[in-house]
Formats: structure tokens, sequence, C-alpha cells
């Protein structure tokens, strides 16, 4: 099932799959700001929500992943997007699409460089725009959060965010390492666990 198929109210104007990754994309580079880390909200919104590229699961693997690769993390997101709809042609529009706002503000501002960093004016939409990014990203911790104590229990769920803050903060392990090092038990707990289920229903049927 396509995404036009799931929302309708995209046949009109967005039933060309490279026309809805120009636009989502296009939104993600004008309207992003902050870095990699605070434009995931809305290529969340995008391609989870806008689009149904991706389901919550998809989306947070995919994210997983990209984070443990070398490079900007938006633009990882939008190649695979990209990648996902309309193969390599798919992934190079996407990139394209998502790095060219910046690119043309970039080239338009950059003869204004040195009064933009000295002016109050500057200073002061950027710390009204950081408590928003903030807020953002923790939501969307808050959401991925929920979903892996849902999958793996509230004790297990808490525990594995106390060791990963100490991996991360105390022991100071590189975030891709612990990635690596959770994804590889996400595989073991989850194929134990159907393991486990399909037994008891055996035991079950068997009964």
């Amino acid at each position: 099932m396509t995404s036009t198929e799931r929302n309708p109210a995209l046949n009109d104007k967005t039933s060309n799959p490279y026309v809805e990754l120009i636009l989502g994309m296009f939104r993600t580079g004008i309207l992003g700001y902050g870095g990699g880390p605070s434009v995931i909200p809305l290529i969340y919104h995008e391609a989870v929500i806008r689009y149904k590229w991706l389901s919550d699961d998809e989306f947070g693997e995919v994210l997983a992943l990209a984070n443990a690769l070398p490079g900007p993390i938006a633009t990882k997101m939008a190649a695979y997007l990209g990648y996902q709809k309309k193969g390599v042609l798919g992934a190079v529009v996407a990139v394209l699409a998502h790095i060219f706002p910046t690119s043309i503000a970039m080239i338009a501002l950059l003869s204004a460089v040195t009064f933009l960093s000295s002016s109050k004016i500057v200073a002061g939409m950027i710390a009204g725009v950081t408590p928003v990014i903030a807020v953002m990203l923790g939501t969307m911790a808050y959401e991925f959060g929920e979903k892996a104590v849902k999958g793996l229990g509230i004790y297990v769920g808490i525990g594995f965010f106390v060791l990963s803050f100490l991996l991360l903060e105390s022991i100071q392990i590189h975030p891709a390492i612990v990635i690596l090092l959770f994804l590889a038990y996400g595989t073991v707990h989850f194929k134990f666990v159907a393991k486990l289920k399909k037994q008891r229903r055996d035991k079950e049927g068997s009964a």
C-alpha cells in the first residue's frame, strides 16, 4: 500500500514519490535549525506521520543505525528514505532537497556573517529557538523510551537507561559502540522471547 492510498488527501498534490521526497526533505531542510539532531523530529514527522514511509519502530531502528555510522545524521536519514522509496536516484533527490535550502541560505548570508555573529537580535533568536529544539528532542526521546519500556518491561528499560548513561558519561564509550551493543542485545532478546512464546504455545496446544 502506497502512502497516497493510506492518506487519500495526498493524492492531488503528492501522488508522485519524487514530489513527496522533494517536498518532505525540503521542509526538513528549510525548517530545521540547530544541527542534525534537531532536524530528526522534523524528519520523523515527514516520514512517519505525514507520508507514512516508515512505522515508528522502523524509524527508531533506522535512526539507531544512522547514529552508528559516520557523517551528518540528517543527510543519512534523508538518503535512506530516498533509497527506500526510489532507489539510488531517490536517495540523491532526497539529499539534494534537504541540503538545498541551507546551501542557498549559506551563500546568500555569507557576506553578512560578521554582522550576524555580533548581532544581539540574532543572539536573541537563537536563545528563543533553543528551548523549542530541546522540547522536540525530549518528546521524541520520551516516545522511544516508552516503546522500549513496553517491549522490554519497565525494570529492564530503566536498567538499560542507567547502563547506557554509565557507558556514555562515566566510562565515555563512543556512542556508536553503545548503539551497536544494544542493537545486538535487542536482536538476541526478541529472538529469545519469540522462542519462549512459541514453546509456550506448543505446550498449550499439546495439553
